[in-house]
């Protein structure tokens, strides 16, 4: 069974309860449980991490190299100016997927910019929750 690594960045957390016109309303332990029954029924092991602390995520993708086949990551934030998430995803030799629940290309300027989107397989952007279910059948093809 291939294993999948799902990691949230900083205030994902929050999801339903911050910008309610931007992320929805639906809470992200609803959403993380509806990414693992989706992993479940594509026969994938899925593991959900949130933190906001960059240091935690960067340790788990260090890790997820020989525990995980793929990284599927919405890196929040971070993903605008995170350097050391950039060189982390670099570093390793499975596949990491990038995922924003909105769409960063047409929100504020300061968002336009992935950092991380040239060390990563992909982008799924502005698919509300639907960018896991995406990016899982992504992870599956290219592992």
């Amino acid at each position: 069974m291939k294993k999948v690594l799902i990691l949230l960045g900083p205030n994902l957390n929050m999801t339903g309860t911050r910008e309610q016109s931007i992320y929805g309303k639906e809470s992200a332990d609803n959403i993380k449980q509806q990414i693992l029954v989706k992993a479940k029924e594509k026969n994938l092991w899925c593991e959900v991490f949130q933190s906001n602390w960059e240091g935690e995520l960067i340790d788990k993708i260090q890790e997820a190299d020989k525990k995980f086949d793929g990284i599927i990551l919405n890196a929040g934030a971070l993903t605008h100016y995170s350097l050391a998430i950039r060189d982390a995803i670099a570093s390793i030799s499975i596949p990491c997927v990038e995922v924003h629940m909105s769409n960063i290309y047409a929100r504020e300027s300061y968002r336009r910019k992935s950092v991380i989107s040239e060390v990563c397989a992909g982008q799924i952007v502005g698919f509300g929750k639907n960018v896991y279910f995406l990016a899982i059948d992504a992870i599956i093809d290219l592992t």
